[in-house]
């Protein structure tokens, strides 16, 4: 089961909660839109957004929403979630969106045909603990989706370091320098179906990972390290 989650897995950024959507319209509408339909492409079953932010993949949803498909969400920080929520109201599909954060999931074991995670686990303080969560709260063969920004490497990599101090206090605890991609597919929970480096984005927010990973019907003892 779950832990209990603790105050700075409770995340508040308002000023970057009022930004976002403003500053990334014309990505969200470009560069981002092939990587989110993506993540829903021959979506079915009970799904759900891990950190879905001001609600980005919720028309995605709903454009590819079936009677066989069921959408839940969780967002921790409140200000990403009222704009969630607004985004929720306005869709066709219904969509249930959670205060909890990903190391502390309000669902039962093996709830989920398929986890999405979409420029999420750059900010989730625990990616141990929430990897734990994804995998209970995961069918047997059941798939995590994923699109997430990455380190890069030379100079970026070094231009990334110096940066990410202050990127974190800025951007809602972003961290610029996560090897997200490699300690996913490291999880022996999880078979890997597909991943791909992306050469995409503006340094400092470049390059990007996306990918597939299958639970396990039997897993393995859990070998992913901390930060």
């Amino acid at each position: 089961m779950p832990t209990e989650p603790n105050a700075s897995q409770n995340p508040s950024s308002p000023l970057f909660a009022a930004i976002y959507d403003p500053a990334t319209t014309l990505i969200e509408r470009t560069l981002l839109r092939p990587h989110r339909e993506y993540l829903v492409a021959d979506l079915d079953g009970t799904v759900l957004d891990l950190g879905a932010g001001t609600g980005a993949m919720f028309p995605y949803f709903d454009s590819v929403a079936t009677a066989s498909t069921e959408f839940h969400a969780v967002e921790p920080d409140p200000h990403m979630r009222r704009q969630a929520t607004e985004k929720a109201n306005a869709q066709a599909t219904p969509i249930r969106i959670e205060s909890s954060p990903a190391e502390a999931l309000p669902y039962d074991d093996e709830s989920f045909d398929i986890v999405v995670t979409s420029m999420v686990f750059c900010t989730i303080p625990d990616i141990k603990s929430a990897m734990s969560e994804v995998t209970r709260v995961l069918k047997p063969g059941g798939e995590l989706r994923f699109f997430e920004h990455v380190i890069d490497d030379g100079w970026r990599a070094g231009l990334q370091s110096a940066l990410a101090p202050l990127w974190k206090r800025l951007a809602g605890g972003c961290h610029l320098t996560r090897q997200t991609g490699t300690r996913l597919v490291a999880d022996r929970s999880f078979d890997v179906v597909e991943i791909e480096r992306l050469n995409l984005g503006v340094t400092p927010i470049r390059p990007f990972v996306r990918g597939r990973l299958r639970k396990r019907s039997v897993s393995p003892p859990r070998q992913l390290s901390g930060d």
